[in-house]
């Protein structure tokens, strides 16, 4: 089972990397991405906090000077699973 996995990174020359996240839920990406050109559009920071695990707070004077990259990349889901299976049945 193949699944489609979409990723962003946000370098900058004086920090490196800012953010390198992926994304299984395109509609999630595309909110993000949204969210990310909002905040240079306006010249507002990026700032987000899922309530959980992930929070970010990037000045925008760093962000209009960092490298925005997206891209996507097929990833199997099932030979991860195989592998550890595997894993556990040689020990």
């Amino acid at each position: 089972m193949n699944k489609t996995a979409f990723k962003i990174r946000i370098i900058n020359e004086s920090f490196g990397e800012l953010l390198n996240e992926v994304f299984i839920d395109e509609t999630q990406f595309k909110i993000f991405l949204k969210m990310v050109h909002g905040c240079l559009e306006l010249e507002n920071d990026l700032r987000f906090f899922n309530g959980d695990t992930f929070l970010i707070n990037i000045p925008f004077r760093f962000l209009k000077d960092s490298i925005i990259v997206t891209g996507t990349k097929d990833i199997d889901m099932v030979e991860p699973i195989k592998s550890k299976i595997e894993a556990l049945i040689t020990k």
